[in-house]
């Protein structure tokens, strides 16, 4: 039988190093694909789980069971670490840093559908940051509005407005983008 995650967090508060253990290793994947997803890199986005678990566990006497799921706190704590490595590094924009060379064949319909993914990840990093990361923890992570809004310590009508205006972007960015496609590609 599975120790739920808040009887772990009390063990661990009690300076129990096996229970931090066993919470690290259930919730280390998901802490690493957030961060991935907002760094975009696999260095920096260790880094941010590393520190954010190290947080954690140093943190472990003031962190309160029950207040929220260790899940949506986890969430909050690797965004905000993100961020601030994030601030830390404006001088080289994250878009700068060059895409890894795909190992797959070179085929028009995976060109397509890569040119397709990187249009909309280019319109999402457009979005403002707030937006940006409700997007990214409601599509990425299947997050609801209630955890969103905890995880980014607002309300629910908050969240609800950021991703309807978010949508609303993405979806004139998007238009614009293919526009500007359809006008170069020459027709015969």
């Amino acid at each position: 039988m599975q120790i739920p995650d808040d009887e772990l967090v009390r063990r661990i508060a009690a300076d129990d190093e096996a229970a931090f253990r066993i919470l690290v290793g259930r919730h280390v994947d998901q802490a690493y694909a957030l961060a991935l997803r907002i760094l975009r890199n696999v260095a920096d986005a260790e880094d941010v789980v590393q520190d954010a678990f190290l947080k954690i566990w140093t943190g472990r006497h003031r962190y309160e069971p029950g207040r929220a799921k260790f899940s949506t706190f986890l969430c909050r704590v690797v965004i905000n670490r993100a961020i601030d490595l994030h601030r830390r590094q404006r001088g080289e924009p994250l878009d700068a840093i060059a895409e890894p060379a795909d190992p797959r064949p070179d085929v028009i319909t995976m060109m397509e559908r890569a040119e397709a993914d990187a249009m909309l990840e280019r319109a999402v990093d457009a979005l403002p940051e707030r937006q940006r990361l409700a997007i990214l923890l409601s599509y990425h992570e299947n997050l609801g509005n209630e955890e969103i809004a905890a995880v980014m310590q607002t309300t629910v009508f908050a969240i609800e407005s950021l991703l309807k205006r978010a949508r609303e972007r993405l979806r004139a960015m998007l238009r614009d983008a293919a526009q500007h496609v359809r006008e170069s590609v020459p027709v015969d």
